[in-house]
């Protein structure tokens, strides 16, 4: 590298919700040469985010474009309503959808969850952001149906939540562009997927230099000791006779 040459670096999108954390403290502690640079964007923002080359990878919510991207399934999120502390729904662990026929629910236009139909009665206008329906929420307008980490990234002291057993959820998943499989990108990928440091499939495992080849030690009946000569018959030890 000659000094007019940059560093190499990895850029990590990331939507709200999702707390990458863990997987940076990893690439640190495994890659000190290479800064991680994150860049949150909003979850409709992403794939434009990604196409255009403003992060190498991203932790997105499905579904994307697998003609255009490769993606590694995560894990799916816990779907939470969210409601006024004093509201009937706080009192007990889990509601349905059914449960919630008879109040407004929020349905934002960056809403994350696939709907067929969202529960509820339709509130009068949707909400630009999850932000503004949480806004709603707390001033006893209605309620919001949302992803968990989302219900707790907006967290308020007036507000709780409870699971939403019946409605659609959100999953998060390592995503980029296929055609832009970089080594860093691999590497990040062995990092999402628990890959120690020394794994064979990882790029940056140091190969093992060859060692000459030893040969190998007989074993003990293969190594023959030689024969002992053998020895010759004894004379005889009589009195010398005494010619006459």
């Amino acid at each position: 590298m000659t000094g007019s040459e940059a560093p190499p670096s990895f850029r990590l999108a990331y939507v709200p919700g999702v707390t990458p954390s863990k997987w940076v403290r990893i690439w640190n502690e495994r890659y000190p040469d290479v800064p991680l640079e994150l860049v949150p964007v909003a979850a409709a923002e992403a794939p434009g985010v990604l196409r255009d080359g403003g992060a190498d990878a991203g932790l997105v919510r499905l579904p994307v474009d697998r003609a255009f991207f490769s993606a590694i399934p995560l894990y799916e999120e816990t779907t939470v309503v969210v409601v006024p502390k004093e509201h009937v729904v706080a009192a007990v662990d889990e509601v349905t959808a059914e449960d919630l026929a008879d109040d407004v629910v929020f349905h934002p236009l960056d809403d994350v969850l696939d709907w067929e139909r969202p529960p509820g009665q339709p509130g009068f206008e949707r909400p630009a952001t999850t932000s503004d329906a949480v806004e709603l929420v707390a001033a006893n307008v209605g309620l919001l149906v949302v992803p968990q980490s989302l219900a707790r990234l907006h967290h308020r002291k007036d507000l709780t939540y409870r699971t939403l057993v019946d409605g659609p959820q959100s999953g998060i998943a390592l995503a980029w562009p296929e055609e832009a499989t970089t080594d860093l990108v691999e590497d990040f990928i062995g990092v999402v997927r628990g890959r120690t440091a020394n794994s064979t499939r990882g790029r940056s495992a140091p190969q093992a230099e060859e060692q000459p080849k030893r040969k190998r030690p007989q074993p003990a009946a293969a190594r023959r000791k030689p024969a002992p000569a053998k020895k010759s018959a004894p004379g005889r030890r009589g009195k010398p006779r005494r010619r006459s």
